[in-house]
């Protein structure tokens, strides 16, 4: 075949595939706020959730961050999206990890306060997005009841409203009433290399 031959056959073989993804499209007419899930051993879940709050702010839109566990953690999205106070809200209550504090009272107590300034901001109908980060860790050590957070998540979140959960070991039942969910697949990390986390990578 001629160039011109494998470029014109080319042509019409994505003439019909805009075709179809255009009848596709065509039938998505359903606009309404997600329940959104990333979990998975893999690194990127909390990255991913910050790409979409910066997509968020970047339209104008004013959005919520609870951030469960890394509270105690200088990160470079805290400084970003500090600078933006008129549409982003930060509220940084964890004291880090359940094996760095060693005191499960005052984990589940921390647990209990952020998803409180979780479900005050997910009620305010002012925020169109609102991230819930690392709550599958507390979920997971059963520090607030399961039951609770899907009902609240399932029954009270306004309709328009995003919402986006990260951490490992997603829980089923969070799982069932989601509606997009992302599982992160470990495939090689160089913390198995001796490498520590860094600044701009991890956090």
């Amino acid at each position: 075949m001629t160039e011109d031959e494998i470029n014109a056959r080319h042509a019409e073989k994505m003439a019909k595939k805009k075709a179809v993804r255009d009848r596709m499209l065509a039938g998505k007419t359903i606009e309404k706020g997600l329940l959104i899930v990333h979990t998975g051993k893999g690194k990127g879940k909390s990255t991913a959730a910050f790409g979409m709050v910066l997509r968020s702010i970047g339209h104008g839109f004013r959005t919520g961050v609870v951030q469960f566990v890394k509270g105690s953690w200088d990160t470079g999205e805290r400084h970003v999206l500090e600078r933006f106070p008129e549409l982003v809200t930060i509220a940084a209550m964890g004291e880090g990890f359940t094996w760095e504090t060693q005191d499960r009272e005052r984990d589940i107590a921390a647990a209990r306060a952020a998803w409180d300034a979780a479900k005050a901001m997910i009620r305010d109908p002012s925020y169109r997005l609102v991230l819930l980060d690392e709550l599958n860790i507390v979920l997971r050590y059963d520090y607030l009841p399961i039951e609770e957070v899907v009902a609240f998540l399932r029954d009270e979140k306004p309709a328009d409203t995003h919402v986006i959960v990260t951490g490992r070991n997603a829980k089923d039942e969070l799982i069932e009433i989601a509606d997009l969910v992302t599982e992160m697949t470990l495939i090689k990390h160089p913390f198995r290399d001796g490498v520590k986390a860094q600044a701009g990578i991890e956090f």
